[in-house]
């Protein structure tokens, strides 16, 4: 198997089941939903997509169960001109999420993966994949260790999306070029954003972390740094992060500069913002081109 591509993307599938609420409901409570979506998701997967839409080539590594979501999301990421061909399918069922979003644009998550296991270290064979770039999610983290050690033996610059604290983030983030978390991460790693940018530092030579309306601030060696967030009324935060990463990735393939690259990587989660559902508000080109370039 031989794959080029700009960006490679290893970790979480999942199918998303958008529900647009007035509001989220509490405890024993029934609610009517105002909207359903659905359409493919995941950190990595999501990645992959945006990398594609952004003008770049792709692919995505990891698992879709042969079912009835995973063939939708297989579908998905092939009419995406996402490269599939390191995708594996078998008989656990694809992650399914549900998402509840409210009208100003927060969302709450559901998660459901069943007997679905991380896949093993021998289960894809990368020894023909090129890639400028590789994005890891944690999800999959008995295939993304040695690749990520391959890498760094290639000198090929790698991405860490910490999205949560859990066992394959906690595993990868040291061994990553760059460290790219939420604030949500950061706050699980440290209590606060500032702490875990000093702490995360000392693991990782340029550390990110994303906070929202509130921007991101940087870390790189002793060079610390901020950058605000566009100005906009979110509609459906969803997968926003995913966006970031996919963009930031993009972005290093594409060879920029720091501060251009930390721009670039927030329009696009900016956009992502805009629209209902991770994978529908993954933004085009052009759309995205149009905001980036004003901002410069």
């Amino acid at each position: 198997m031989t794959v080029n591509i700009d960006v490679l993307c290893v970790g979480h599938a999942s199918y998303d089941l958008i529900f647009s609420v007035s509001r989220h409901p509490g405890a024993d409570e029934k609610i009517v939903a105002d909207d359903l979506l659905s359409c493919g998701g995941g950190p990595a997967a999501n990645a992959a997509v945006c990398v594609a839409k952004l003008g770049l080539t792709s692919a995505f590594a990891g698992y879709l169960g042969h079912d009835l979501y995973g063939d939708r999301h297989f579908q998905e990421l092939n009419d995406s001109k996402v490269n599939t061909q390191l995708i594996v399918r078998g008989p656990s069922p694809t992650p399914l999420s549900t998402i509840l979003v409210s009208p100003d644009g927060k969302r709450c998550l559901i998660n459901y993966k069943g007997d679905t296991k991380a896949l093993p270290a021998d289960a894809l064979d990368f020894s023909g994949v090129s890639a400028k770039v590789m994005l890891f999610d944690g999800h999959e983290p008995f295939i993304s260790l040695p690749l990520a050690e391959q890498a760094r033996q290639a000198n090929i610059p790698t991405v860490l999306d910490g999205g949560s604290v859990h066992d394959g983030t906690l595993a990868l983030m040291n061994r990553v070029d760059y460290l790219v978390c939420s604030e949500k991460f950061a706050r699980q790693y440290a209590g606060d954003e500032r702490k875990a940018l000093s702490q995360l530092a000392e693991l990782a030579p340029a550390v990110v972390i994303t906070l929202g309306e509130k921007g991101l601030i940087w870390q790189r060696g002793h060079e610390q740094g901020v950058v605000p967030a566009y100005p906009v009324t979110p509609i459906d935060t969803t997968g926003a992060g995913d966006a970031f990463h996919g963009a930031f990735t993009a972005a290093l393939a594409l060879g920029m500069d720091w501060q251009s690259l930390l721009r670039y990587a927030s329009a696009a989660g900016t956009l992502c913002c805009m629209k209902m559902g991770a994978r529908l508000g993954l933004p085009s080109q052009k759309e995205h081109a149009r905001l980036f370039r004003q901002d410069l």
